[in-house]
């Protein structure tokens, strides 16, 4: 088996660690695995499939002779570098949403458009995480009858905001419970026992540029140029897994049964739909696993042509380590 040397670009945040595992997970064909990031972390050694790995300081050098990288850095990070991963002949699989709109740039998720990886020019993007959770759980219906317009209310566990997000849940909990007072950093407010309606900063008419994502990925990844979609997202003190409620009108009515035949046998999702035994998807159910939690399948009450669904997925994984990696898998077949 032809083996690959890859790179992890942002190897010490939560997604870079998370592929990690996800790469020993899936048996990835890894000759040499290079994990970069930082000055401050450069020189600290980690194990990986039993074997120490050094980390190594980010720079235009560090990708020569890598086949692969997979991007878990920010926006800033990732548009630094990407001309000297191009120029070096690796494919940058990135996380960030630094090319995410780029016409040039495929924007895969590997259920729903795998034939758009063959035209990368040297970067494929990863959809935002939310994008990914809820295309995945709604593409199977658009093959029933296009998706016209999405209705979408995300809620997003602490941990979407990176490895800060749960500690200071954990903490603002242990300080409540003691009388004590909160002293958010990583939120701008309160997140234990509280929800924040806004993530991201105003982005198109009071739409915040997390919420503008399902809409603007949506219409790329699902090849559907007209898709119209209202998001609201809220950021919920849960630790792990995305869950987000969605609302479809398409152009026909679409049954509930057709649409749980769909979900049933769609790759990637799991029905998960038994109002009566109190069967729906959870967060603790979908967390540190790859599929998404399809439920609470329902008709519109206020559109003949709609149906409503609640789904679940983990934002660490699907909804950004393993879908890169996934992405990579797509290559290395093609």
């Amino acid at each position: 088996m032809k083996t690959y040397n890859v790179a992890i670009l942002g190897a010490t945040g939560a997604v870079g660690r998370e592929m990690m595992k996800i790469l020993e997970e899936r048996n990835f064909p890894v000759n040499e695995l290079h994990l970069l990031a930082s000055s401050r972390s450069a020189g600290k050694v980690v194990e990986w499939n039993g074997r120490p790995i050094m980390i190594e300081e980010a720079c235009n050098e560090a990708f020569n002779g890598i086949d692969i990288v997979l991007g878990a850095a920010e926006n800033d990070i990732a548009k630094q570098f990407a001309d000297a991963i191009v120029k070096a002949g690796a494919v940058f699989v990135d996380n960030s949403s630094a090319f995410r709109m780029d016409p040039n740039v495929p924007l895969v998720i590997p259920e729903i458009n795998p034939e758009d990886v063959k035209n990368h020019h040297g970067i494929i993007s990863n959809p935002n995480c939310s994008t990914i959770i809820t295309l995945t759980a709604v593409n199977a219906l658009s093959g029933l009858s296009p998706i016209r317009t999405m209705v979408a209310s995300t809620y997003q566990a602490v941990s979407g905001a990176g490895a800060g997000g749960p500690i200071e849940l954990a903490a603002e909990v242990e300080a409540l419970s003691k009388g004590q007072p909160t002293e958010p950093k990583v939120f701008p407010y309160q997140i234990a026992f509280n929800l924040i309606p806004q993530i991201g900063g105003e982005a198109y008419e009071g739409y915040t540029s997390e919420e503008m994502k399902m809409q603007n990925e949506g219409r790329k990844i699902m090849h559907l140029p007209g898709l119209k979609v209202s998001c609201t997202c809220v950021r919920v003190p849960v630790v792990r897994s995305h869950s987000i409620s969605v609302q479809m009108h398409f152009d026909r009515p679409v049954s509930v049964e057709e649409a749980r035949r769909a979900i049933a046998s769609a790759p990637g999702c799991k029905l998960v739909d038994d109002l009566a035994k109190k069967i729906y998807p959870m967060p603790l159910d979908t967390s540190d696993q790859d599929i998404v939690f399809v439920g609470r399948i329902r008709k519109d009450l206020t559109d003949p042509n709609g149906l409503c669904l609640w789904c679940c997925g983990d934002q660490v994984r699907k909804g950004a380590a393993t879908n890169a990696i996934q992405i990579a898998e797509l290559l290395i077949e093609k």
